[in-house]
């Protein structure tokens, strides 16, 4: 569990370097390598703090929190090992409120700070996770019917000793609705476009303008940490073959390269799409996101009743 979690933090920041250097090879640019989001938290980490004037715990304490909520929930999810100490507690209901309490304590920032940006990007940030996080719920959720249970070890455990699940109507469903609600709740094309600085489309980026210096650092690397910690789930519960499901050391170390290697996929996969990808209007998302949400829907009850053929 602990190298699992030192894993997604060291790793994070270069995932998100080898995105850019993707994106940047496919649109002709040589780009600034892939350690480069590393080098960025350490420039910011030398660099003196500035606080607006006026705000309060909020602002102050939701960088730190959206990094802490990240850890947990890299070390609630079984992205190397179902068999963690913390096994027993990673519940789907659970992780979901988890990562929704990084996100609501950003908006509460954006709001705290009293600029017309911070409250415009918070006002987005909660209409995007009240469609998102019902859609990552039932999305899990048609996966855990045949499993009997909504614990993420669990659901991993059986997908990985019963492949054939993956390949029903129901798997590609949740499948499809899962991949959607990642982008939307990190941030990426076509629902926000991180490396935008323009007013009126910008989501996330309006509600960390005020941050500077340690602050800035810690959000851009919580915002890493939720973007591979949620690549890894995608890749466990839809490709959780190399997972451990005992205590061996090598058989974790097995899982360690994987999940790198499965997540670093998914990454380069996300990257050359987005050069091709325009980011939506922003009264289109919620259309995007209910589409996500009905695909769930349609995976929860199409497990429902392949679940009941299946055990007359």
């Amino acid at each position: 569990m602990v190298a699992q979690v030192v894993v997604v933090i060291g790793g994070a920041p270069l995932l998100t370097g080898l995105m850019r250097q993707v994106r940047a090879r496919m649109e002709g640019r040589a780009g600034a390598g892939i350690a480069q989001p590393w080098r960025d938290v350490r420039k910011l980490m030398r660099k003196e703090p500035i606080t607006p004037v006026r705000t309060g715990p909020a602002f102050r304490a939701a960088p730190l929190l959206l990094v802490v909520t990240a850890g947990v929930i890299a070390a609630l999810v079984p992205l190397v090992s179902t068999a963690t100490p913390v096994s027993g507690s990673a519940d789907l209901i659970l992780v979901v409120a988890v990562l929704a309490l990084g996100t609501v304590s950003l908006a509460l920032a954006g709001l705290d700070t009293g600029t017309a940006f911070g409250g415009m990007g918070a006002s987005r940030e909660m209409t995007v996770i009240a469609l998102v996080e019902p859609t990552i719920l039932l999305s899990v959720f048609a996966l855990s019917i045949p499993a009997g249970s909504t614990n993420l070890p669990a659901i991993v455990a059986g997908a990985e000793h019963h492949p054939g699940r993956l390949a029903s109507p129901a798997g590609a469903l949740a499948a499809v609705a899962l991949a959607v609600v990642v982008l939307a709740e990190t941030g990426r094309l076509p629902v926000d476009n991180p490396a935008t600085h323009l007013e009126l489309t910008m989501v996330h980026e309006a509600m960390v303008l005020e941050y500077s210096g340690p602050d800035l650092a810690l959000v851009e690397l919580g915002s890493q940490m939720r973007l591979t910690v949620l690549l890894g789930l995608l890749a466990s519960l839809f490709a959780p073959w190399g997972i451990a499901t005992g205590a061996s050391v090598g058989a974790a170390c097995l899982g360690l390269l994987l999940l790198a290697v499965k997540v670093a996929v998914l990454g380069v996969l996300l990257a050359a799409a987005e050069v091709f990808w325009a980011k939506l209007r922003l009264f289109r998302v919620p259309e995007l996101l209910a589409g996500s949400f009905l695909l769930a829907l349609l995976a929860v009850t199409a497990s429902y009743f392949l679940t009941g053929e299946g055990s007359r």
